[in-house]
């Protein structure tokens, strides 16, 4: 790109220019002769569309004059009038002079990327596919490009392939094509590249487009913030239907509103952002939705998507003063906006710290699952034979002792059945023999005291047996220690014997104890019997004095009656009935007698 195409001055200044300026003027000429001689530039120097047929002369107008200006000393008005410049800028700038002040604002006309821009152009681009896609898709259909998608294509496409080989890291991304195509309805194609490249490095959009979009998170964070702080009433509605702000505002950050606004609006956007940066776009923002809050709080989530998407630009056609007038009247804090982006920072660390944690612990799981594969592939027929194994001894095992246990049962089923109701014989039979085996038992041990005292006595014996001549009473020592191990001998068999008779003592105690046990728990049984018995031969009586209560009643009641003989008829079969229960009453309470006397007699015998 060579040096900025800025339109020459009127001729009525050019008699009171010094010769500095005129240099500069001559220069501009210069360019301007070359742009418009260049058959590949798509634009003239005013920045419209070239007609094949005629050649527009740029000329200044009055009203262009200040505009003019500025171009003329625009270091002076970029130092000393920062403010002034401003100013003009929001209330928008001249379209005669769009394309020079754009690349005056992002110090573009200082450096020329010519020669760049072909070499780029020669090499291979990954995403040329996509973007002729795009391209294809998006030009005929959108409003910003109406009616020049035909010759914008092929130049928009040469820009987006040459930065996109540039940048391999972003590469290409679609909101790119709003902007390109902008800068590409005010100027030529090395000149919207080189804008395009410092747009990209100096304000902000390359960490937009970058591809985990780090950046656009942090901006939609931060205009949430601010719908927060200004606007609570919106913002618990957008809570309310569970609409995100990144779902509305994502393309208002990637394409600067070119893509949400009619030419005229995104024209008026577009000067601010190369003069303000990003900060344009918070204020639009908020005061888009400040200015739509009571249409967006009556609808729910589709229809405000809706609404923002097709009402909004609409409103911006007609009236973009209003909105630029309200957005700069939005407090907006640089202070607040670095906190919240400390806030978002701190947030995403924290999150990608859990993420690092999620893909350790993914990396350990899968290691651990290589391993298990490899020693159940190393293992497998060996594991699973020795498991089938196993699991069969565990089965036969498990199968033997539950045979054992049934056996058990069913022992001590017959054992229930066999055993007859004891009597009085029988229980004082169990108590006498349980006291002998006790008496036995007590006798058995001091038995086994007496031998072990014998045996110690022994032993003391054999100890203090004096053994100094050995050659002298050697016959006479021998018979002696024979004779005390006989009787050792003897002792320890006793001792053994003694023993046995215990351990069968103490068995046969543990019997009786056993159907001492059993007989308890018998003549408890017995008990509880008895105890029903006498309480259901109660309620029989209870009964019985009942309905001989309900008979001398109904004998009363017939010896009043004068009734006919129906009446006397029924009385009788009732009487009858009545006589016939009490003697079915009186044979039930004749038998309950009978058995109370056994049962009284049973107890008493026990």
């Amino acid at each position: 790109m060579d040096t900025l195409s800025v339109p020459p001055p009127l001729a009525s200044h050019t008699a009171q220019l010094s010769p500095d300026e005129e240099k500069l003027l001559a220069k501009l000429e210069e360019q301007n002769r070359l742009l418009e001689t260049d058959s590949k530039a798509l634009y003239s120097v005013n920045g419209v569309l070239r007609s094949p047929s005629t050649l527009r002369i740029f000329s200044f107008e009055e009203d262009s004059s200040t505009w003019g200006c500025v171009v003329e000393n625009w270091e002076k008005w970029s130092k000393k009038k920062v403010k002034q410049l401003k100013e003009m800028i929001r209330k928008g700038i001249h379209p005669q002079f769009r394309p020079t002040v754009w690349q005056m604002l992002c110090n573009a006309h200082t450096v020329s990327v010519r020669e760049q821009y072909s070499e780029l152009l020669q090499k291979t681009c990954p995403s040329e596919k996509l973007i002729h896609r795009d391209l294809k898709r998006i030009l005929p259909r959108h409003p910003l490009f109406q009616g020049l998608h035909g010759s914008l294509q092929q130049p928009l496409c040469n820009v987006l392939k040459a930065y996109s080989v540039l940048d391999r890291e972003v590469g290409y991304n679609q909101g790119s094509v709003f902007i390109v195509g902008l800068l590409l309805m005010q100027m030529p194609e090395e000149q919207a590249f080189g804008v395009f490249l410092r747009l990209m490095q100096d304000f902000r959009l390359r960490e937009l487009y970058r591809p985990h979009m780090v950046e656009l998170g942090c901006c939609t964070f931060q205009l949430d913030g601010l719908i927060q702080e200004h606007l609570p009433e919106l913002y618990s509605h957008f809570r309310t239907q569970a609409l995100k702000t990144s779902t509305f505002s994502s393309s208002w950050f990637l394409t600067v509103f070119l893509s949400c606004l009619p030419p005229t609006a995104a024209n008026r956007v577009f000067d601010i952002f190369m003069c303000e940066g990003l900060e344009i776009v918070f204020r639009v923002g908020m005061a888009i939705l400040q200015l739509t809050q009571a249409e967006l709080m009556k609808l729910d989530t589709e229809g405000m998507m809706q609404f923002l998407e097709k009402t909004v630009p609409q409103q911006m056609d007609t009236n973009p003063d209003r909105t630029i007038a309200t957005a700069y009247q939005i407090k907006y804090d640089s202070k607040r906006m670095k906190k919240l982006e400390k806030e978002y920072t701190a947030m995403k660390m924290k999150e990608m710290e859990e993420q690092e944690e999620v893909k350790k612990l993914h990396s350990e799981n899968k290691l651990l699952r290589q391993r298990i594969d490899t020693l159940e592939k190393r293992y497998s027929e060996d594991a699973v034979w020795t498991l089938g194994q196993e699991c069969a001894r565990v089965r036969l095992k498990e199968a033997e002792l539950q045979r054992v246990l049934k056996q058990m049962e069913i022992k001590m089923l017959l054992m229930e059945k066999s055993s007859s109701v004891p009597d009085e014989n029988s229980v004082k039979y169990v108590h006498e023999q349980l006291v002998s085996g006790k008496l036995r038992e007590a006798d058995t041990l001091t038995g086994i005291r007496e031998v072990r005292h014998h045996v110690k006595d022994l032993e003391e014996k054999w100890q203090l047996n004096p053994t100094p001549s050995v050659h002298q009473n050697q016959q006479k020592g021998s018979s002696a220690v024979c004779d005390l191990q006989e009787e050792l001998l003897r002792v320890r068999f006793r001792e053994v014997h003694t023993q046995v008779q215990l351990t069968q003592s103490r068995h046969k105690l543990l019997q009786l104890q056993t159907q001492d046990e059993i007989c308890s728990l018998r003549m408890k049984h017995i008990t509880e019997r008895m105890h029903s018995q006498r309480e259901h031969l109660q309620e029989l009586t209870m009964q019985n004095q009942h309905l001989h209560s309900l008979l001398g009643q109904t004998t009363e009641e017939e010896q009043h009656k004068d009734c006919d003989d129906e009446e006397q008829d029924d009385g009788t079969a009732t009487v009858r009935k009545l006589q016939d229960q009490i003697v079915q009453l009186q044979a039930q309470i004749q038998s309950l007698s009978r058995q109370k006397k056994a049962t009284s007699l049973q107890h008493n015998d026990t």
